[in-house]
């Protein structure tokens, strides 16, 4: 089976670059129908004219959102979820299975554990039957891992990152996606220590668009193999022209200054019907 993960995580990652541009969208679950996600079927559009290489979300996105029209784009199934109104709302549980993604046509799936939460020891648990079950089915897992937790000083701890991404090789994973630890410097070692490819989480929607880009950029330098951004991506008032400045970084290696102008480029663009 593992000739069919092979071909799977080739439609999540350019194959040119190794790198690729996820957009998760499974916040439906966590905090309900934000900004950018009231309409599922229209920003899988967006984001797919915008280059993104997979969309990431619950089964919801399948069944109400995904490959009716437009541009084809890689599905990742999360199978964890918790909401904000939860007593404890790190307490992430299995709310899908491995099969029923194979079911839906999916081309990876996604579980998401906080270490240092709780209730750590029921996610690792669950993490480690899902990946028995990938391996088994050939299906890629990507594992979301935050450092989440009294012991932590922040979730962007180096130490607490460094160790969430060593995890997720070592139970498996195929890719991982963590925190930016807020420097090239401590960030590197995320990397060098993790075997799988890592790509950082594009975090809480910023203002500053140049913030975003050169986050992206200094991960990249150090061994990122890409980015996982939603409310930065779907957030933003135009969501097509984020995607190709963000992909041009990614994928063509634009600096931060030249991504800002392909993204002023694209929303006029955009903005005038062109």
């Amino acid at each position: 089976m593992m000739m069919g993960k092979h071909i799977r995580l080739e439609r999540l990652i350019n194959r040119a670059t190794m790198r690729t541009v996820i957009v998760p969208m499974d916040h439906g679950v966590t905090v309900g129908p934000i900004r950018g996600i009231e309409n599922m079927r229209d920003m899988v559009n967006a984001v797919a004219d915008g280059g993104a290489n997979a969309v990431l979300g619950h089964l919801g996105l399948p069944l109400h959102g995904h490959r009716r029209e437009g541009r084809d784009v890689g599905l990742i199934l999360h199978l964890s979820g918790s909401t904000v109104w939860s007593a404890d709302p790190n307490a992430k549980v299995l709310v899908n299975t491995v099969e029923n993604a194979l079911k839906f046509g999916a081309d990876g799936v996604s579980v998401h554990v906080n270490i240092g939460a709780a209730n750590e020891a029921e996610m690792l648990r669950d993490f480690g039957e899902v990946s028995v079950k990938c391996l088994e089915w050939g299906m890629p897992l990507l594992a979301m891992m935050y450092a989440r937790g009294s012991k932590f000083k922040s979730e962007t701890d180096p130490d607490g990152v460094r160790h969430a991404a060593r995890i997720a090789a070592e139970l498996g994973a195929d890719l991982v996606k963590v925190n930016y630890t807020g420097s090239p410097k401590t960030f590197e070692k995320v990397v060098a220590g993790c075997p799988i490819p890592v790509v950082i989480a594009g975090g809480e929607k910023l203002a500053d668009e140049r913030l975003v880009f050169a986050m992206i950029t200094d991960a990249l330098k150090v061994g990122a193999r890409g980015v996982a951004v939603g409310r930065n991506a779907f957030g933003h008032e135009s969501p097509r022209a984020m995607l190709r400045a963000i992909g041009a970084i990614v994928h063509e290696g634009a600096t931060v200054d030249q991504a800002l102008r392909i993204l002023r480029e694209k929303s006029a663009a955009g903005a005038s019907g062109k």
